[in-house]
């Protein structure tokens, strides 16, 4: 995978969601940097663009119920397994599987591989619940997409829970895969 250089200002051009991704940021007066990558669509070619960066890449899931009522962002680190079974009794919620392509669209403006904790600013309705893997809560450094797979961003996670999540009105819960 080839992996830009490190940019700290916004891109100038590119699709308007990605450049609402980049104002929110900058608005916020949260400092990041960002690499331009081809379509980054497994955690497999996440790695050169984790070690761009200096930082473990985030895994992002987006989940819902079987009745498809209730939905969620879940923030992990790229190498931990994930089993429903141990998230679904942390939250209380059976039956969990991965939302469909539509659902992501419509609730976070995002396509797959690109689910994300911007994408939260489009969910005004607060339908989708994030949750945060501990470790990565506890980590000095946050990675996502812009809403696009084509290019990481990294970000202090204090900025990410401090000022980011209050302004997109997303309260995480913490859980331990």
């Amino acid at each position: 995978m080839t992996v830009s250089e490190i940019y700290t200002t916004a891109p100038t051009q590119g699709p308007e969601k990605v450049l609402e991704s980049f104002a929110l940021l900058d608005q916020l007066h949260i400092p990041y940097s960002r690499v331009e990558h081809e379509p980054a669509e497994t955690m497999e070619a996440c790695a050169a663009i984790s070690d761009a960066l200096g930082i473990r890449i985030c895994k992002n899931l987006f989940l819902c119920n079987r009745q498809k009522t209730d939905f969620y962002l879940l923030t992990m680190p790229e190498d931990k397994p994930f089993h429903t079974k141990d998230l679904s009794a942390q939250i209380h919620s059976a039956r969990l599987s991965f939302a469909p392509e539509e659902l992501l669209w419509e609730l976070l403006h995002c396509t797959p591989g690109s689910a994300t904790v911007l994408g939260l600013a489009n969910d005004t309705e607060r339908r989708v619940q994030l949750l945060i893997d501990k470790e990565t809560y506890e980590a000095e450094y946050f990675s996502c997409h812009p809403c696009l797979c084509t290019s990481t961003i990294k970000l202090k996670t204090s900025d990410v829970k401090n000022m980011l999540l209050p302004k997109v009105h997303h309260e995480p819960i913490v859980v331990e895969l």
